[in-house]
């Protein structure tokens, strides 16, 4: 498969998982195998995927029967998983209920499914009886029973009705907070993302999931990592709630080096918003799962880089040592500047990494690919560690991941609430050359201590250009403060400009800092 094959597929997941489900019959039994039960623990996962690694790569197959393989969108959503057989839905005590993605449409390799209780895993065998195949034009009686799962979804006790989390297809998964909106995805591992050639997907191949305590709030999900490069093991702690957050270790065994090696890689959507009306050839004001990448440096410093749809993919990289944090966010959470009573973009969660021990030095790198279409995921962002991978090592990372509108952390500083652009120059003054004009709005932090007259500065740089027509002053409406400046250039190169702004008082920084990397156009668009 290639990107764009895989976007679409993780978009699917956001319609695929949200299928309303009855709540499910005490008496119900639950999917199981007839394999014998084998000891199972964490340690064991990350020898099977040290294993794995010193062995060369075996692709899975990804061959379905002819009718499966056939399957167009909406037969594949008619399929549904029968909710009386979720596993450990005849478990009254227990908090979790799972329930199966079959094969078909993007997902055409089975992945293996187990259960752990009392550190005994056994196999979760495919059954066609699991399934409810409604106008799909499947039979369950003339599918394979040995075909297997796609993938699976996690429903929680507060409503049986809706999904908390999904992991659907290469190694892909989503959660949802309070909102009950899901939107941008996660990764496993991602590999030479945005270099100008297909990028590598490693896979999950094998999931464990560890029956819960009775009452228990923690889901426990582990996972087996493939692919040519590197192969891994993964252990999710999974705690629903309006922020859902995710515990995650990950042991990584490469088999060779890798030249982008991407931790906690996370991918949305930004078609068009405020700032890049590029695609704007839709009634809606805005179209996008997220609107920024935020970073809390290891040296405390805040960043806020809105996201665009560049002409071109576009690649810019954040050097750092221990970062505290960084994510993709959808700050923007008026309904009002998006419209869309559908799709809800006002309410798609916002997704936070927070790195657990120091992860030395490396950057956070953020890919933004053109699209034109709203169901492309074209917005990748991810840490990069300075230190390669080594074949024949063992690489352990940990982190958490939050999902939702409310993060852990924030800025106590004023952050960035609105970017625009437009035409340089002054109104009603004939313009005698090319400039475009930014606009930042600032809204939080100490800004309510500050007198009536009082002055702030606008601190901006740029790497190429001349910056004129700088200005900040008090923006009622928001209870914040407008900086804006024009950017003129000095050459007819369309390399990128990388620009920075921050808010000065009496030399403290009062807000964070926007940071912005601005295309110029060619010299014979630069009308003025």
């Amino acid at each position: 498969m290639q990107r764009r094959d895989f976007a679409r597929a993780a978009t699917a997941l956001a319609t695929i998982t949200c299928w309303p489900a009855l709540r499910a019959a005490p008496a119900a039994s639950s999917p199981a195998g007839t394999a014998p039960s084998q000891p199972f623990d964490y340690a064991w996962l990350k020898g099977v995927a040290r294993a794995r690694a010193a062995a060369p790569y075996k692709a899975p197959p990804a061959e379905l029967p002819k009718a499966v393989e056939s399957l167009d969108w909406d037969q594949y959503q008619a399929i549904r998983f029968r909710d009386d057989h979720a596993l450990w839905a005849d478990d009254a005590q227990s908090n979790f209920h799972l329930k199966f993605f079959h094969l078909g449409l993007f997902f055409k390799s089975a992945v293996q499914l187990h259960e752990v209780v009392n550190g005994q895993a056994r196999e979760l065998a495919y059954d066609p009886a699991l399934f409810d195949y409604g106008k799909s034009g499947l039979r369950g009686g003339s599918l394979p029973k040995d075909l297997g799962f796609a993938g699976f979804r996690v429903n929680f006790h507060t409503d049986w009705r809706g999904d908390v989390a999904a992991f659907l297809g290469a190694s892909y998964f989503r959660a949802v907070g309070g909102e009950r909106q899901y939107g941008l995805s996660a990764r496993g591992l991602a590999i030479n993302t945005g270099l100008g050639r297909p990028e590598e997907f490693p896979m999950f191949t094998d999931f464990w999931f560890e029956r819960p305590a009775p009452g228990h709030d923690v889901l426990t999900v582990y996972a087996l990592l493939d692919s040519p490069s590197v192969s891994g093991a993964y252990r999710f702690d999974i705690r629903p709630g309006n922020t859902l957050v995710m515990d995650v270790d990950a042991a990584l065994y490469p088999r060779r080096a890798v030249e982008r090696l991407g931790l906690a890689p996370l991918t949305s959507m930004f078609q068009y918003g405020e700032n890049d009306r590029r695609r704007a050839n839709d009634w809606r004001p805005e179209v996008h799962d997220s609107d920024g990448l935020a970073i809390w440096s290891g040296q405390g410093e805040w960043l806020w880089r809105p996201l665009t749809n560049p002409e071109q993919l576009r690649f810019s990289a954040y050097t750092d040592e221990n970062p505290r944090g960084f994510g993709l966010l959808q700050r923007d959470r008026n309904f009002d500047h998006y419209q869309d009573d559908g799709v809800f973009y006002d309410r798609r969660p916002s997704l936070w990494v927070t790195p657990k021990a120091g992860w030395g030095r490396g950057q956070v790198q953020l890919v933004e690919i053109p699209t034109d279409d709203e169901t492309n995921d074209n917005i990748v962002a991810f840490w990069n560690p300075a230190q390669p991978l080594v074949p024949g090592e063992e690489r352990l990372f940990s982190y958490q991941l939050h999902w939702g509108a409310q993060l852990p952390v924030a800025p106590r500083m004023a952050q960035v609430v609105a970017t625009r652009t437009g035409m340089g120059g002054v109104v009603g003054q004939k313009r005698k050359y090319y400039s475009t004009r930014f606009v930042v709005d600032f809204a939080g932090g100490d800004f309510e201590l500050l007198a009536s007259q009082a002055e702030l500065e606008p601190v901006i740089t740029a790497s190429r250009g001349i910056v004129e027509i700088t200005s900040a002053r008090p923006l009622a409406s928001i209870r914040g403060w407008r900086a804006s400046f024009d950017l003129r250039p000095t050459d007819d190169l369309v390399d990128p400009v990388e620009l920075r702004l921050f808010l000065r008082y009496k030399g403290r920084a009062m807000s964070e800092t926007w940071s912005y990397q601005w295309t110029p156009p060619a010299a014979a668009q630069r009308s003025f």
